[in-house]
């Protein structure tokens, strides 16, 4: 089978600035992965994050490669063998490797005439509802936005903190949305001691779950507040692959998997069905992306307990069709379309 391939960046401006203890980003920087069979293209995104030692330059460089894998192989039902031999030539770099995953999902799917869904064998009635995040901002701009959010229809929100404004963050942000699901997100900008004195605080206001508290690189200081949290805690950047899971559920409640930081579908699927194993609540997260590679994603929402799938919602303009999240729910009842859902057209 002579398969035809190519990629191609896309730089998506946001809707708002998104601003996080680390940084702040005003454009999506994705790059776009097909690949087709003649008559049948699959679609596929990947969103590099810097964090984790990825840039579009890096995806860019790194494509000609890894589709080079695929036309080799020719079939893109030997996903196993594909995925494979990826990883024998580049190890890390894992959303080359996951745009190229996810467009070969997409195409196979596509030429089975079945939703991923449907092709994976998962059960389409379980549906979730997406947090929708708020970046750090001024705290009179982020009730504003909570009050954007809600109006709507979001009805759980994530709330990025690690500001020496956190309590007063939070505080206004209740109060706008006071019958809200409210999730924080620190990423990893506090200390151990801190993390616990702050969640204290926090237990008040409602919260949900409390994500990636201290870094990635102090796991027994997670374990220190994990032993002491009044809440749940999720771990995010400290769970990165499957090798990731058993030492996460020593330190954590919720493992955090993302495509972006795994790979693929298939390795997201395995980390997921691991953490149940090991004990763990399960969410599937996102970055920054388009809809080429959060409709993926949303096929996943059966493994689930939670859903941060909202990177396309925070775009200015998605140029790519995907899943319909109203109010942002998550159904894969109303996904009739083969393959993963994406197209361009959005």
């Amino acid at each position: 089978m002579t398969l035809e391939t190519s990629f191609e960046r896309v730089d998506l401006p946001l809707e708002f600035p998104f601003t996080i203890s680390r940084g702040t980003t005003e454009t999506a920087e994705n790059v776009i992965v097909r690949i087709g069979d003649g008559e049948h293209v699959g679609i596929g995104g990947a969103a590099p994050a810097a964090h984790y030692g990825e840039t579009v330059e890096t995806v860019e460089a790194l494509l000609p490669a890894l589709l080079e894998v695929v036309e080799e192989v020719g079939d893109p039902h030997r996903l196993g063998r594909i995925e494979r031999r990826m990883r024998q030539y580049v190890e890390r770099n894992p959303a080359a490797r996951c745009a190229v995953s996810i467009a070969l999902h997409d195409l196979v799917a596509k030429r089975l005439d079945l939703p991923l869904h449907r092709y994976w064998g998962l059960d389409p009635e379980r549906t979730l509802e997406t947090s929708y995040t708020i970046g750090i901002a001024p705290t009179g701009e982020m009730r504003e936005k909570t009050a954007t959010a809600i109006d709507r229809g979001y009805a759980t929100l994530k709330i990025k903190l690690g500001t020496e404004r956190d309590a007063e963050i939070i505080e206004a942000v209740r109060a706008e949305a006071p019958e809200a699901t409210i999730r924080v997100d620190a990423n990893e900008a506090w200390s151990p001691r801190e993390a616990v004195e702050r969640i204290e605080a926090l237990v008040d206001y409602g919260i949900e779950f409390v994500e990636q508290p201290v870094p990635a690189e102090n796991p027994e200081g997670m374990r220190f507040v994990r032993e002491r949290s009044a809440l749940p805690i999720a771990a995010d950047e400290s769970c990165v692959t499957l090798a990731d899971v058993p030492r996460v559920a020593e330190i954590a409640d919720i493992a955090n998997v993302k495509l972006m930081k795994c790979g693929g579908l298939r390795e997201a699927r395995r980390m997921l069905e691991t953490a149940r194993a090991h004990g763990l609540e399960t969410m599937l997260g996102c970055m920054t992306e388009s809809d080429a590679s959060i409709a993926p994603a949303c096929h996943l929402v059966p493994l689930l307990d939670y859903a941060d799938l909202d990177g396309s919602l925070l775009l200015a303009e998605d140029p790519y069709e995907g899943v319909t999240m109203p109010g942002g729910r998550i159904d894969l009842a109303g996904l009739s379309r083969p393959g993963t859902g994406a197209r361009d057209g959005g």
